[in-house]
């Protein structure tokens, strides 16, 4: 079966695509990306990922999907995430989250257990309490964003493998295609919100994944995170930054692939 892009409307009102592939028969897999990034930053994971039935929406305010002015608390992200599964008539699947959307999936799983049979978390946070070094940059954001404000944001995560040029060019126009208040709001949203594995437990299976270089994740925080999911699985990327999903798409889709394989 051919992919396409499905028009979502969600029980909130809001309204968002959301890419589908592979055999409607297999099984879905719901793919949450990172802030200020599109179901697109998924395009060199996804036919990766050929096993799975891939389900990847544009999350609230972000790519092509209605951008309000509120709904950005990490709750509400989780019960848009929740949303989409109803939407989309999928009452249960893995779900892998890449960096803020890992973090979505935690509170997926936290909130909506009966929604997640699994987890990838990929450069995923264990909190966002303490705000990044970057948050005074966002707040100063105004409109319209510029190309050369989204590509000097690239820069808060060095890379260390080369990326296509391609693919760093659409997501400096995933970028620009945010409002300033969007930006705000989403960091705002996940800075304020108690961990999830704080106001509840993750009983999903779990692999974590983790480069070794991430400089605004430490090794010290994923130890906890894999701590406080009872049989999760760290898997460390010695050689890679916090954006593992840019830099190794195709040991992401491997290990992936390999551990919900494992899972009845």
């Amino acid at each position: 079966m051919g992919s396409e892009v499905r028009k979502l409307r969600l029980a909130t009102g809001i309204e968002l695509p959301c890419f589908i592939d592979g055999d409607a028969d297999a099984r879905p897999l719901l793919l949450l990306h990172a802030w200020g990034e599109s179901f697109e930053s998924f395009d060199r994971l996804a036919p990766l990922l050929g096993s799975f039935r891939i389900y990847a929406p544009d999350l609230r305010g972000q790519g092509d999907a209605d951008k309000p002015v509120d709904g950005y608390a990490l709750a509400e992200q989780a019960a848009d995430a929740a949303a989409i599964l109803a939407a989309l008539d999928v009452p249960r699947a893995f779900v892998l989250g890449s960096s803020s959307g890992g973090y979505v999936a935690q509170a997926l799983a936290v909130g909506y257990p009966e929604c997640v049979a699994a987890l990838v978390l990929v450069g995923a946070p264990l909190s966002l309490r303490r705000r990044p070094d970057f948050t005074e940059k966002v707040e100063a954001l105004t409109d319209p964003v510029s190309v050369a404000w989204v590509r000097e944001s690239f820069s808060w995560f060095p890379l260390l493998h080369e990326v296509p040029a391609w693919f760093i060019d659409d997501r400096v126009d995933d970028g620009t295609r945010m409002p300033a208040h969007v930006w705000r709001a989403i960091l705002d949203g996940l800075c304020e919100a108690t961990p999830p594995t704080e106001s509840g437990t993750i009983d999903a299976p779990t692999l974590i994944l983790w480069g070794g270089h991430d400089h605004l994740l430490s090794l010290a925080d994923e130890q906890t995170l894999a701590a406080r999911i009872a049989g999760s699985v760290l898997k460390v990327y010695p050689d890679s930054g916090h954006l593992i999903l840019w830099e190794c798409p195709e040991e992401v889709a491997a290990d992936a692939m390999e551990f919900l394989a494992a899972l009845h």
